[in-house]
Order: C-alpha cells, then structure tokens, then sequence
C-alpha cells in the first residue's frame, strides 16, 4: 500500500499511516487523497488492524489541500452535484466511519484538511510546535470535510467559532488547554508515544474497544437516558464474547489475556 505520497505499516494489530509529501508540507493532492482513502478503508476492513495512527512526514502533520492543483483546475475538488450527496464510503475521508480508534499524532502545521483529518480522529497528541486551524475563509471559501462540524463539537463554542470565522491558527498550549488534544510531547518523542497508546488499546479486546467508542460517540448527541440504556444494550452483547470471558480468566490465572476478537 505504500506509494510515493503515503506510507503504511503494519505491527502487532497496529496501523500507521504517514503523509509523505514533505516537500510541500503535506499537502492533499488527488493522488494523496486517494491513498489515504484506501487506507482508511484498510483500517476498516482488516480484521488484523484495532488502531490506526496518523500521521505526517517532515516536521508536518498536513497544511491542507493542494491550493495549486486546485488553482489549476479551476473549480473545488468537491465542486460536482454528485459530491453534495454522495454518502458512500469512497466519497472522503469526512464521511467516512470507522470503528477503530483513530490517533493523530501531529507535528508543524495541521490546516485545512489536515486538521479536518486530525479532527476525524478519535484523539490528539502533538509537539509543542504545532499549529491548528480553519483558514479556509481567508481564502473566499470555507471548509467543506467536517471541520466546523467536528470543531464545535471538539471545543468550546466560542473558540471554535472564532477559528472558523477569523481562519487564525492556535498553537499547541492552547489546543491543549481547550482539549483538542490530550498531551504535548517533544517532537521526537511524538511517534513512540502514539505507538505506545494505540499498542496499549490494541492489546484490549478489539469488540469492546469498538463498542466503547460507538457509546462515547452516540452520547454527543443522544439524551442521558438514552445514551445509557444503549451502553447498557451493547455492553451485555459484549458480555457474551469469548474475549469477555478471557479478561477475567486471565486475571485469576496470573497471565496477560490472549484477545481474539470473539
């Protein structure tokens, strides 16, 4: 799966995807945009993969979409009829769902669409020299793969809100301070920290780590009572599993259980 603009490797149940146009910080062109989908639905569908994490080469996470390729073609990639409805899974990364946990783990600039892929991610770390932000609307459009969607629901209003609307950038204290991301780490610390996390989730069994992330998830936007009565519903289905019943076997045992996703 690698290719001249992405990267993929694969380790103890653990994928990692990395941006590879460096020379231009990352950017989304059409070419790297295709193979981050198609790893994206790796993610999804390979039952040997529990974490992703993601990535970028060069000091950078992503500035964002390509502005010469798309100053060349003359209109937004996105700009087809077809877009504006398309919900399939091949439409962009902003509507696509996985239920795997997603890390980003981000260094320099994380813009544009590369933060709306930092957003897509179910946790943050960065180093203390990253930058997030919007700043589409400095350039007479606005973002169109989830970014202020995600945003708001990622921070406080009115942060979010004056992101997307000044298109001015925030620097790592601050995303850690409103909780976009979880921890700052120096630069070369950064990928062994993301390995380490995803390594300890990869080690828990893989269906309850998916049914917890789709509870947490679906708690955004359900009423309380609701949202408890489905993690109930999805936690007695877990219950049932082979691995549900490994945990505590291991336990008594004195050895570290063998999760096999059933």
């Amino acid at each position: 799966m690698n290719s001249d603009t992405l990267l993929f490797d694969l380790a103890d149940h653990v994928a990692v995807i990395t941006l590879n146009r460096s020379a231009v910080r990352n950017a989304m062109n059409r070419e790297l945009s295709g193979a981050l989908m198609a790893a994206l639905q790796r993610v999804r569908e390979d039952a040997d993969i529990r974490v992703a994490v993601i990535t970028g080469a060069g000091s950078t996470f992503s500035a964002g979409a390509d502005l010469k390729e798309r100053a060349q073609s003359g209109r937004a990639a996105d700009a087809s009829a077809a877009s504006i409805i398309e919900t399939s899974r091949a439409a962009g990364f902003s509507t696509l769902t996985i239920p795997k946990p997603l890390l980003a783990a981000v260094d320099g600039y994380c813009l544009a669409a590369g933060f709306e892929l930092a957003l897509l991610c179910d946790m943050r770390i960065c180093t203390p020299e990253a930058r997030f932000g919007l700043p589409e609307i400095t350039r007479g459009f606005f973002p169109g793969g989830g970014g202020p969607q995600r945003l708001m629901r990622a921070i406080p209003q009115a942060m979010a809100m004056e992101m997307i609307l000044t298109g001015d950038p925030i620097d790592a204290a601050t995303a850690l301070r409103v909780g976009l991301v979880s921890r700052i780490v120096p630069a070369d610390e950064l990928l062994p920290t993301a390995r380490d996390i995803a390594q300890r989730i990869a080690g828990h069994a893989p269906l309850a780590v998916r049914a917890a992330k789709e509870v947490a998830q679906s708690a955004l936007d359900a009423p309380l009572e609701q949202a408890l009565r489905f993690g109930g519903a999805l936690r007695w289905i877990i219950g049932q599993t082979e691995d549900a019943r490994e945990g505590p076997r291991a336990f008594t045992e004195r050895r570290p259980p063998r999760y096999q996703g059933r």
